[in-house]
Formats: C-alpha cells, structure tokens, sequence
C-alpha cells in the first residue's frame, strides 16, 4: 500500500501534531502563546498539516492539533465549540450561517472520478471519457451496471460504484455537479478519502470518487499506484480531445483546474470555518498567516491559491489585533 495512504489512514482519528492540556503557557513578553484544533474535511487536511507544522515553527509558543474526519465533522465541531477551526470542502449552507458559520475560503482542490488502473476497458475508457450524464446513470439512477453502459456499447463487464459513508465535502461536490445532494449518490459507501481509494484500488471493476490529493501520489504528483482518475468529458462529444487531456500528473489537472478547463463543481474552494468572527489572538494569526505565507504551500502541495480579491475580503474580515 502507498506510504502516503498508511499515514492517512492510520491519522484519521488522531491527530499528527499532539497539544499539551491546559490552557496559555507562560512565554517570553509579546510572544505568541496558546493552543489551536482544527477537524474536518479529508481533502483540506494534508495542507493543513504544512500549515501547522510552519505556523508552529514561527511561533513556538502555540500548539496545533489537526484531525481528519470529514467535512461535516468539521462544521459539526467548529459550531459546537469542540474546535477553533473547521475544515470545509463545500460552500457553506444557509442554516449553518445562522448559527454562527464564517468560512475563509483558503485554497482550492477538485473531486475526481477515480478507476482502477487494471479496468479490463481501461483503454476505451481514457479514450471517451466519462459524461455528467453517465455519472448521473452511475450515481443516481443506478442504470449503468456494466461498463458497455457507461461507453454506449453492448459490453457485459460488471460496474461497481463507491462513494462516501461519511458527510463531506467531496462527495456533496460531486452530487452538486449531478444536480443533486450526497443523500442521493448510490453506490457501495466507503467511510473516508483513504477508505474510497483503496477499494477502487482493490476492484478492478470499481469506480469512486476522491479529492485529487488522494488520487496522486504526494511526493511523485503521478496517479497513486493502483488507480487512474478517469477523464472527463466536458463537452459531451464522447472523446476526450487534446484540450481535456490533463490527468496524467497532478501539476496538469491543477494547472487545467485553476484555467477553469475543469467543471467547477467538482472544483471547489475550501474553507477554514470558525462559530462567529474570530476574536481570540491565536486563531486571527493563524488565519492571517495562512492567507498570506501559508499560501506559498498550496500549489507545491498539489492546490490552488485562492484569488487576491478574496484573501483581502477575508483579511477585512479579521481585522487587527486590539
């Protein structure tokens, strides 16, 4: 199994970067000191980690914690209080404002179908790529049980769909290009990011659909061994032509993404949520930092940096330190 898959998995339920109890601890006059949770959406969380371990290293006296666990968890968490931040990979939902929910959007990623990289059509696969109306027929309708279905042909080689157990951002981004809400996806239901990856990997048969930073290898930016994510066919013509061939490293499909050559959704942007405008000292450095220096991380980590225009109105947002 890939390193960076053993780490996820083994991470989901505990955090990489461990706080001390208490409160504030004594540091030197002026410094910053304290402690920082945040929990949530799978596809922020590799991100997040770089942020911490640097926002640490600038400032000693604070401690991060980091969990993963969906984007729902993280919401769920940041309105009751149980953390300081919450990792979002959706927009933020009407009621949620109303009970507090101020998201700072600070990068952005994509959801992608994802196949095994053994799919006994893979060939005819790449070549037509995947419509929103197959997905739909995948996902939602749950009329394509074979391949043949998916490629308009006679083909008998069984489909099996994998989606999300769990409330994230993901696969609520997904439905959302169907038209539709995570509710409705169909599909054998995989706990995690991790979770879905490795059954596609294991199904030869099997398609799902994962954040891309769960499709690629970390360190390479290739296809994490195993799986392929599976062209989309934007224009509906039933080939993918050379202006939709982007997949093959993740460095092309972020480059595709951010030149809006992706369908947005699946792009999205992702969130820090925090209940009410932040007024605690620790949490306002930690957002301004990663607004401006934590940015640097996104794109070598495999995400998209968020527009000038709503870095500054999340700046605003904050405010100055009193």
């Amino acid at each position: 199994m890939n390193r960076f898959f053993k780490i996820s998995l083994f991470l989901v339920m505990v955090a990489i970067v461990t706080i001390s109890c208490g409160g504030k601890r004594e540091t030197k006059e002026g410094e910053l000191s304290g402690e920082l949770s945040l929990s949530g959406a799978f596809a922020l969380y590799p991100l997040a980690i770089q942020w911490a371990e640097e926002f640490q290293q600038l400032h000693p006296g604070v401690r991060i914690d980091v969990s993963a666990g969906g984007a729902g968890k993280g919401m769920t968490d940041a309105l009751a209080g149980v953390v300081d931040l919450g990792m979002v990979s959706r927009e933020i939902y009407p009621p949620e404002k109303e009970k507090g929910a101020v998201g700072f959007a600070v990068a952005k990623d994509a959801v992608a179908p994802t196949i095994n990289a053994n799919n006994p059509k893979l060939n005819e696969l790449l070549s037509k790529g995947l419509s929103r109306e197959a997905a739909i027929k995948i996902w939602i309708t749950g009329e394509a049980t074979t391949w043949g279905d998916v490629l308009g042909t006679e083909d008998k080689t069984p489909l099996h769909a994998y989606t999300r157990s769990d409330a994230c951002g993901a696969a609520e981004t997904w439905a959302k290009w169907l038209d539709k809400k995570q509710e409705d996806l169909g599909g054998t239901a995989v706990f995690g990011d991790p979770g879905v990856a490795t059954a596609v990997q294991k199904d030869i048969y099997g398609i799902g659909l994962n954040n891309i930073g769960y499709a690629y290898d970390n360190d390479t930016h290739k296809p994490n061994a195993g799986i392929l994510v599976l062209p989309i066919d934007s224009n509906n013509d039933g080939v993918i032509t050379p202006d939709e061939k982007f997949y093959d490293t993740k460095d092309e499909l972020i480059t595709a993404i951010a030149e809006g050559k992706y369908p947005s959704p699946p792009a999205r942007d992702l969130y820090l949520v925090t209940k009410g405008v932040p007024t605690n000292p620790v949490i306002k450095a930690f957002l301004k930092y990663v607004l401006s220096k934590g940015q640097e991380k996104n794109i070598p980590a495999g995400y998209i940096g968020i527009s000038k225009e709503k870095i500054q109105a999340s700046l605003d947002l904050i405010g100055t330190d009193e």
